[in-house]
């Protein structure tokens, strides 16, 4: 079904992302692509999806290829009916059903008369049914946008599916659609993603690294089984190593200090004997190159095992890597920290945004999870909860004194700063400037990168800097605000974020559409909007 050849791709600026990548998927396998970010999922879906050009190797694609992207910028100046591919069809297809029978009509539309059928179907399932072909796409929210690329699998009626982060901006009625339609489907699938919930959907885990594409025969649970043990046998070979270079540095201290006491007794000897000053020099040099040559196998012998030592220390993940920890909010369990009472919103005052006023108690370490669909006003909520926005009807009693807002974008991070400027804007405790960049560097920040500028991180960069910052402030923030804070990261960078946020023993509001974050970080209670 799908065959890549030794491709290999370099980027504009000349780096090589890709480097002879082979990989072959069957008819009707359900495949999962994961890696870190900037690994190249992304490029390589589109490689396979004709959008770009490998630099080497080739790419056999037996039947119809799909491709559902992870960004729609490119698309907002087009009609939902371009976006998809189908308006020159359906133009013809009026036509000729208004009478305008000619042979380009009849050879445009290629005999597919069901079209209108399955653009009803497809639009029915997505729940799309009240979006019109001719809308412009940037009329759209990110969440219907992406519906609509869904729904063109339906009418498209692929043999091939390329998925690029496709529950990203779904809510959770979305999600589910989505699951159900992968169980379901006998397509082939190739999708990355960071959802652990599809991807225990798909059969078969293909992580691409530096190192090119390694296979694992099953779901993601059973990829982190695997995972697991990999680790276990790692820290295993780090433990034998770090052993191997003690017994390595004591049997070089014991056999050094045995030749000096040899050295020590053989000159005693020697000068007890009266042996002249020439050949005492010539037995003292002996026994001197004889103690350096010694000297020298063992210092090469514990050089070499440190090398090695150094090395798997290196390769070891980078969650294992930091050390993540915050301090106790000054507040004590069970203030009142947010009471509202029968409150609502409208930017329009004729329309308030929730059917019914609200009435909401957070107390001091709540872990509270807001859920709602798409336009639900999720944002508009918690914005009003740190008095951003005053309710145009109610009583809201705020006594939050120090708060955290984290969004899908980490907006807190300045683009215009650099990364250690950036945490020293966070440093109320007057820590030393070696002090932050140890903490820096903990989080994966080396001393190459204290410079550049905020601007050019990613998503899960941004995520790691964000978390060094709160572990360097006097202490930790009363609340924090999760607002889809998973959605731009890989798998890898989410669970360095769970176990950040597991380990936060404050008050806590998120908003997020993937249930097994939430399941982690201990969401015990939830707000429900319509």
């Amino acid at each position: 079904m799908l065959n890549l050849q030794h491709l290999t791709y370099i980027h504009a600026d000349k780096s090589l992302l890709l480097d002879d990548i082979s990989l072959h998927i069957h008819k009707h396998d359900k495949a999962a692509l994961i890696g870190n970010n900037g690994s190249g999922k992304s490029t390589l879906l589109r490689l396979i999806a004709g959008k770009l050009q490998p630099n080497q190797g080739n790419i056999q694609i037996d039947g119809h290829l799909y491709y559902v992207p992870q960004h729609y910028g490119q698309f907002d100046n087009h009609t939902i009916a371009e976006a998809l591919g189908v308006a020159d069809k359906l133009q013809a297809l009026h036509e000729i059903l208004n009478g305008e029978v000619n042979e380009s009509n009849y050879h445009i539309l290629d005999d597919d008369w069901s079209l209108e059928e399955r653009i009803q179907k497809a639009l029915t399932y997505w729940q799309l049914d009240h979006i019109q072909l001719n809308q412009q796409m940037n009329q759209l929210s990110g969440g219907q946008k992406t519906k609509v690329f869904l729904a063109g699998i339906e009418i498209r009626q692929p043999d091939l599916i390329l998925m690029d982060e496709p529950s990203n901006h779904l809510d959770a009625t979305g999600r589910q659609l989505l699951y159900n339609f992968i169980r379901q489907t006998s397509c082939t699938l190739l999708i990355v993603s960071h959802d652990r919930v599809l991807l225990n959907l798909l059969t078969t885990t293909y992580e691409l690294s530096p190192s090119g594409i390694t296979t694992y025969g099953g779901d993601y649970d059973f990829y982190r089984g695997q995972k697991e043990i990999e680790r276990q046998a790692f820290e295993n070979d780090i433990k034998n190593k770090e052993k191997a270079l003690r017994k390595a540095k004591d049997i070089e201290r014991d056999t050094i200090e045995r030749q000096q006491k040899l050295d020590s007794r053989g000159k005693k000897k020697q000068e007890k004997a009266g042996l002249p000053t020439i050949v005492m020099n010539t037995l003292r040099n002996s026994a001197e190159r004889s103690t350096a040559k010694t000297k020298a196998v063992h210092q090469e012998k514990v050089g070499n095992i440190s090398k090695e030592l150094q090395q798997l220390r290196k390769d070891l993940p980078d969650a294992d890597k930091m050390k993540l920890g915050f301090d106790k909010s000054s507040l004590h369990s069970g203030k009142v920290l947010v009471d509202a009472q029968e409150i609502n919103f409208g930017y329009d005052k004729n329309h308030m945004l929730w059917k019914e006023p609200l009435t909401i108690k957070i107390f001091s370490g709540d872990r509270t999870s807001i859920k709602g669909g798409n336009g639900s006003g999720k944002t508009t909520l918690i914005r009003l909860l740190l008095n951003h926005l005053k309710p145009q009807i109610g009583h809201l009693y705020n006594a939050i004194q120090e708060a955290v807002y984290i969004d899908q974008d980490y907006s807190v991070i300045a683009d215009g700063w650099s990364i250690y400027e950036q945490a020293q804007q966070f440093n109320t405790t007057a820590l030393q400037e070696h002090e932050v960049k140890i903490r820096l560097t903990r989080f994966l920040f080396d001393k190459d990168s204290w410079d550049k500028s905020c601007s050019a991180l990613s998503g899960g960069e941004k995520m790691r800097l964000l978390l060094c910052c709160l572990t360097i402030r006097a202490k930790a923030p009363d609340v924090m605000i999760l607002d889809e804070p998973t959605n731009n990261l890989d798998i890898q960078n989410i669970e360095i974020l769970t176990s950040a946020i597991r380990d936060y023993q404050g008050t806590l509001l998120v908003v997020s559409h993937d249930w097994h974050f939430l399941e982690q970080i201990g969401i015990d209670s939830a707000i429900h909007l319509e």
